[in-house]
This record gives structure tokens, sequence and C-alpha cells, in this order.
């Protein structure tokens, strides 16, 4: 599972810095959560290629998560896309696309799917055989999710030394083995599956949270995650301003990352009066040591963190 995060700060983009968008790269689905104002040019600048991603995930209808979609859309038209694209975001954003595109008379080659959102409780909106998205349910100023991405659990691994001992078992039971199923010789004898695997490979996940207030009930949705990316707009001290405006702290973040169990956290949409960021990673190592601030571009291996 790897990540690039194309933008980090909020609202308004700055010469050196974008606001939030991230490109994931999950059991190779390729997947686009949000879209702000230049997203397009980093995924340029990060080499994707447009042509991967089938999946885009939008948390809300701010701009600064989402006034580079119409672009994108766009340009996927001009360089002759011709498969669907999948959108899922809040109610109200195939209105949003739709409209800017009959006004500007553009016409797709391929068909846009919309997948509207409006549960205020944590929904799979996405499956296939190997990876599953749940909505992590956030409390801004306008309805808004998370996201969490998870890898379905993998199959185990064949001990073929043990397995070579049994003249019985054949190529064709090796992906019963693999699901964990036990081995019945002829005799009826029962050879456990623990003596013919390996333990399967850790199964990784990710949780997208941006943007919203403290909100410790999507503890138990993101119980144990691979990694948190969390949104702290503020220092602790500029508590006042985080609740006025929907938003979290570094602080707060930590608490919620320290209470989930997991393993990393990464803090991003920072407000734009803060000209260093590391403050907020010294506030946030006061409660959850494993916690890194973002660079643009920068292609993390979430197992590694």
């Amino acid at each position: 599972m790897q990540l690039t995060i194309l933008g980090y700060n909020s609202a308004i983009p700055t010469a050196t810095s974008h606001p939030t968008s991230q490109f994931l790269n999950i059991c190779e689905r390729h997947i686009l959560i949000d879209c702000g104002e230049g997203t397009q040019v980093q995924l340029r600048k990060a080499k994707v290629k447009f042509s991967k991603i089938n999946h885009i995930f939008i948390s809300h209808l701010h701009g600064d998560h989402v006034f580079g979609l119409v672009g994108l859309i766009s340009s996927f038209h001009l360089l002759g896309r011709d498969k669907p694209l999948y959108i899922y975001g809040p109610k109200g954003i195939k209105d949003f696309i739709e409209i800017q595109l009959k006004i500007s008379n553009a016409h797709n080659t391929y068909d846009l799917q919309f997948i509207e959102l409006s549960s205020k409780t944590s929904e799979l909106i996405f499956e296939d055989e190997k990876i599953e998205v749940h909505t992590i349910p956030l409390n801004h100023r306008i309805y808004c999710n998370g996201y969490l991405f998870k890898e379905k659990p993998k199959l185990k691994h064949l001990n073929i030394e043990e397995i070579s001992k049994y003249p019985e078992i054949e190529l064709c039971d090796y992906q019963n083995l693999k699901l964990g199923k036990d081995f019945i010789l002829n005799n009826e004898e029962v050879i456990k599956n623990e003596r013919l695997t390996f333990p399967a490979d850790e199964s990784l996940s990710y949780a997208f949270c941006s943007d919203t207030k403290y909100k410790e009930d999507i503890i138990p949705i993101i119980q144990n995650a691979t990694v948190l990316y969390h949104e702290a707009t503020f220092l602790h001290s500029e508590k006042e301003w985080a609740t006025k405006t929907g938003h979290s702290t570094a602080l707060e973040a930590a608490i919620i990352a320290k209470k989930s169990k997991v393993k990393a956290l990464i803090l991003g949409h920072f407000s734009n009066k803060h000209k260093s960021y590391f403050p907020f990673l010294m506030e946030a190592q006061t409660e959850f040591q494993n916690t890194y601030l973002p660079n643009a571009l920068e292609e993390l291996e979430l197992a590694n963190l």
C-alpha cells in the first residue's frame, strides 16, 4: 500500500503548497482521495498515469477539496479516456460537476458514475475481491466523510516442505490450504492447516479523516488502522478557532490516533497562518510519538511507517 500526498494545506493554495489531495495505490487499485485546486499538476509531478485512476473519493464539497475535480475530468476527456470513472462523494456532487460541464458545453468520451452519500453512519461503499472502502462520518460545517481503505485478509503461505510429506496433497488442493482449510487423507486422518501453511501477511488499512472537529465515535471504525491521516488545522492554543470552524487541533488528532491504536499518524490540512509545521509535530508527539508531517509528492510505504 503506497500513499502519495499531493497537497496538504487548507483553504488557499500557495506558491509552494496545495490543498488536500492524495493518491493511494492499494492492491494495484489506483485511487484519488479529494481533489483540491492544482491536483492534476501534482499528479503529473508525481508521474501518476491518469488512465490508472478509476475511483475518486471526495470528502466534502468545500472548494479546497473539490475545485480541481472538473478540470481533471476534462483532462481525462482530452486524453481520450473511454472507461467509466467512479466518483464517490456527498449528495450534490453530481449536480456540482454536471452543471459545470453543461455550462462549458463540455462532452465526455466516457461515463461518469456518481455514488452520492448521505448516511451519517459508517457504510461499506466499495468492495471487490481484494479491498473494501468504508465511510468515516465526520463533524464539519457541512456533510463530510472520511474513508477507510482496507485490504481483505490475505491468503496463507504454503509450507511446501511439510506438504511434500503427504503425496495425497495435489496442486489442486493448494488453494483450499491457502484459504485455511484442513486436509483430510484417504484414511480420514485430518491434517491441521497450521501444519501445512505459514501465517498470511498482515492486511493493511488506511484511514483518511479531513475535515472534522474532534470526534471520538470514529475510533471504533478506524481501530488498529495501519496509518491514520487526520486533519490538524490548528494548534491546541487555537482550540476556540478549531471549534468555530469545524476543525481539529494537532493534539486532538494525536489523541484520536492513540485511542484508536493506529500504528502511525500523518498530520495535515494546516492553517495558512502558520509558516512552520514543526510545532504541530511537537504538539502531537506529546500524545502519540509515531507522528509524521507530510512531504508533498513523497511516496510512502504505509507498512514501513
